[in-house]
């Protein structure tokens, strides 16, 4: 098993180099156009979150694993920021009136519509967010 890594500052500005080295590397593991799409969304959606959460009052990394596994493409977004279990999060109300919706929750419900397995844990200091995308 190949895993190749791409190591960034958590800065919503990198976000483009992120996206650069994923899709490259799903092209690669041969992934279709729309999973490729669906794949760069969700992973847009962790990374974000990320950025605005993981490390309040100060500057860290993240860390993206990517590597083909049992005919599925994997990835795994790993920050060594506080403490935090995205899927703990219950998916929003979405028949609620507009004018009654809390703010927020969307971008989770939306990873975990777009991936096929989607799994968090701790590990020590680090959280790391696994996703898998099968390739048929």
């Amino acid at each position: 098993m190949n895993i190749d890594t791409l190591v960034i500052a958590a800065k919503v500005e990198n976000l483009p180099l992120l996206n650069e080295f994923l899709e490259r590397k799903a092209l690669e593991a041969g992934m279709s156009a729309t999973r490729r799409h669906r794949l760069m969304l969700a992973l847009e959606e962790a990374f974000v979150n990320v950025c605005q959460y993981a490390y309040p009052g100060g500057e860290g990394d993240v860390w993206l694993n990517c590597t083909v596994e049992c005919g599925a493409f994997v990835i795994e977004l790993v920050d060594f920021g506080e403490l935090f279990d995205l899927l703990s999060l219950p998916d929003p109300d979405l028949e609620a009136n507009l004018e009654q919706r809390k703010i927020g929750g969307l971008g989770v419900y939306c990873i975990r519509n777009l991936v096929d397995e989607v799994k968090t844990r701790r590990e020590g200091n680090r959280n790391i967010l696994r996703m898998v995308f099968y390739l048929n």
